[in-house]
């Protein structure tokens, strides 16, 4: 029997090369590159905050004092993960600490480029 290709990997989820765009390995969150240009720019640094009761983490690029100000968020650093450009933020602590999954898995997020906010589901 005969199964063309696109249905076998239809059936199976996104390969490597169609890697989810936010995902957690390693207890790092990992952010594909255009999504971190879209919303760090060139930013090193960025300002993180976790709501427990919304299981919801918010990011915003450090530039953006606004967003520090009214979520009294913590600065993290922004690493490069790779030569494609790919980031990553080590969330070793704050998983400890709310007692979260740190399974490597793909999470849920919603981008809000006009506001430079990335919101992710934990």
């Amino acid at each position: 029997m005969f199964i063309p290709p696109n249905k076998l990997k239809n059936a199976f989820g996104p390969s490597e090369g169609e890697a989810a765009q936010v995902r957690l390995k390693s207890s790092h969150l990992l952010i594909d590159r255009e999504l971190a240009l879209d919303i760090f720019g060139d930013d090193f640094n960025v300002n993180l905050v976790y709501y427990a009761d919304r299981r919801t983490l918010m990011i915003a690029p450090q530039s953006e004092e606004l967003f520090k100000q009214l979520h009294k968020a913590k600065q993290h650093m922004l690493k490069d993960r790779n030569a494609k450009g790919d980031k990553t933020i080590a969330l070793h602590e704050l998983l400890i600490d709310n007692e979260i999954d740190s399974s490597d898995r793909t999470v849920a997020f919603d981008c809000q480029k006009a506001l430079k906010i990335l919101t992710v589901k934990l």
